[in-house]
Parts: C-alpha cells; structure tokens; sequence
C-alpha cells in the first residue's frame, strides 16, 4: 500500500467516524447528563481508537474494524491486541472523565446555590396588568416617576 493511499484511507474513515459521532450525540441529545456523557465518550472511544495491524511496517488501523474483522472472518490474531488498545483507551478516557466531573459537580453546586441567593428583579417589578389597574392612581406614577420607564409586557 502506498503511503498516500493509507493517508487517504484514513482521512475518509476520519470523516465517517466524526460524521458518525455527530449522528451519536444527537441520538444522545434527549438523555440525562450523567447518562449521555459516558455514552458519548464510549462512541468516541470505541471510534477512535487506533491499534497496529503490522508492527514491522508501523500500519495502524480502527481497533474497532480490526476486532470485528478478526472475529468473525478469523483472518489474522490482532483481536486481542485491538481488545488490549481499546480497554487501555477507555480506561484512560473514562478516568478522564471521572476527574472532570469530579471537578465540575463542586463547581455547578456553588454556581447553583450562588443564582439561588441572588434576587430577581424582575419578579418584584409590576406586572403591566398592575400598572393598568392603576392607571388612574396619577400621583403613584408620579411617585415613581413611570414617565420615563420602559414597559415591556410579561406572560
């Protein structure tokens, strides 16, 4: 095999794989958080993963095509390598992940109690049924100097 051609080959297969990622995690979209994230990094990863077919030329394939290819035709003993390469991979991908969420949940939960303590002004601002309501009450307005506001309408 020419060099261009193994490049070629594995520019297509790039292309399908990340058009097949894409594909995934829009199929993930709808699931939980914790659910969808490992879901997608194990596409990633079971797509990812490259493994070497010929150690004397340095030929990588898909770990993923070199395992189905030797099961089920039997035509060469890469399986177990290709097997060895793809747990190796997921296991450092998924430790990965465990550190990031590890150090995202502590992070979301002071985010989340800090949103909470905030006040909402817009929930104490009166609504434009209130203020219709009291429209003929000319000195509150004047009060309040409702001239010059902006009223934009809530649902």
């Amino acid at each position: 095999m020419i060099y261009d051609d193994y490049q070629l080959a594995w520019a297509i297969y790039a292309v399908a794989a990340l058009g097949c990622l894409l594909v995934w995690f829009r199929l993930t979209g709808w699931m939980w958080r914790y659910l969808r994230e490992p879901l997608r990094l194990l596409a990633a990863v079971l797509l990812l993963t490259p493994t070497i077919v010929e150690p004397s030329k340095e030929l990588f394939a898909p770990a993923v095509a070199i395992t189905a290819m030797d099961v089920l035709f039997k035509v060469g003993d890469n399986a177990w390598r290709a097997v060895a390469d793809l747990a190796m991979y997921g296991l450092i991908a998924f430790a990965v992940y465990l550190l990031f969420v590890a150090v995202r949940w502590p992070i979301e939960r002071w985010w989340k109690a800090r949103r909470a303590s905030e006040p909402v002004a817009a929930e104490r601002a009166p609504t434009l049924r209130e203020l219709m309501q009291d429209e003929g009450d000319d000195r509150r307005l004047a009060a309040q100097g409702a001239r010059g506001r902006r009223l934009e309408p809530r649902l």
